[in-house]
């Protein structure tokens, strides 16, 4: 069913904010085929408030998608909130009597997000050093924080993702040579299991709010939280996709391993060896590759029409030469 978003905000506003609140310079900010984020400010007696609606625009199951819904999301956000971590303010998580399907209000945190000027913007010039160590400080409220009372999350590790993205890369019928090599180098390296926590899932530069003033602003972009690895969030956020060019500088492109590692062990997280965030960094090029892989693929075949797929997926070949390099240093 077609929802009018801007009406919607118009009768959800009276519920925020009270008699006489009004919706102002709503936009909508970015949205795929499932997901859409709007921006907008409450006006009332009580001034100005800048908040953001995350919605989601089409069906659901939570049991077989891999991400988890926005109720759930909404949770993990507040959770960690009283933790201590670096999250938005989520005002409301909103209801059948909303009238806006399943979404959730936040606070609207100031700052920037687009990876290439974090690596590359002289108003971070200053700040930038410091990045890397905030990042990992960053990490020990999330992977602290117990989950919520009903809700549940997946629970990965190395060995089932390795096996999980060697079923999709097998089931492509694809052959590339680095590819394969690498999952043969890393099944023959797994590291011991340790106690699962709560994983952001998606922590890259692309997915924090940094302020060029004082750093890290807020950790966005929840909907793959999962139980698993501490050394996975790490991992992910030095995989070399997301060094936006940078790719002397592995944390993010802005910071090194050894900063990442102090602010994680200095905030009180257990001590994380750095092989073992080598090796999460290198499954995660790989299945970053093969995720490019799959994109190109359904295009190819002309399952999908839309021409952002073949774009993403010619970037398996950056993928396959990271791990070239990965497989030359060694974890």
């Amino acid at each position: 069913m077609e929802v009018d978003v801007r009406q919607g905000l118009s009768q959800l506003a009276v519920r925020l904010g009270g008699e006489g609140a009004a919706v102002a310079d709503a936009q909508r900010l970015s949205g795929g085929a499932s997901m859409e984020t709007w921006a907008f400010a409450l006006t009332g007696p009580g001034g100005r408030e800048d908040l953001i609606l995350r919605r989601r625009s089409a069906p659901f199951d939570e049991e077989t998608a891999r991400s988890v819904s926005l109720r759930t999301e909404a949770a993990l956000i507040q959770a960690t909130a009283a933790n201590g971590a670096k999250v938005p303010i989520v005002r409301h998580v909103c209801d059948d009597a909303d009238g806006l399907g399943e979404a959730y209000v936040m606070r609207r945190v100031a700052g920037e997000t687009l990876g290439k000027k974090i690596v590359s913007d002289p108003r971070f010039d200053a700040i930038r050093p410091a990045l890397a160590r905030q990042c990992g400080e960053a990490l020990v409220p999330i992977h602290r924080t117990a989950l919520p009372a009903g809700v549940s999350l997946k629970t990965a590790d190395a060995a089932a993702d390795l096996d999980r993205y060697e079923e999709v890369y097998r089931a492509t019928g694809a052959q590339r040579p680095v590819l394969e090599l690498a999952f043969q180098y890393l099944r023959k390296r797994i590291p011991e299991p340790v106690e699962p926590v709560l994983l952001h899932g998606d922590f890259r530069n692309g997915n924090i709010m940094f302020d060029p003033e004082t750093g890290v602003a807020a950790v966005l972009d929840w909907e793959l939280a999962h139980l698993g690895d501490p050394a996975e969030d790490m991992g992910w956020i030095c995989t070399n996709s997301w060094r936006f060019g940078r790719p002397d500088r592995p944390v993010g492109g802005f910071g090194d391993y050894a900063d990442l590692l102090a602010g994680y062990a200095a905030a009180g997280g257990k001590p994380i060896e750095l092989s073992r965030v080598r090796f999460w960094q290198m499954l995660g090029s790989l299945r970053w590759g093969v995720m490019c892989l799959t994109m190109y693929l359904s295009w190819a075949s002309g399952v999908e029409k839309s021409v952002e797929r073949p774009m993403i997926g010619r970037r398996v070949s950056e993928t396959e030469a990271d791990l070239v390099v990965l497989l030359e240093q060694g974890l």
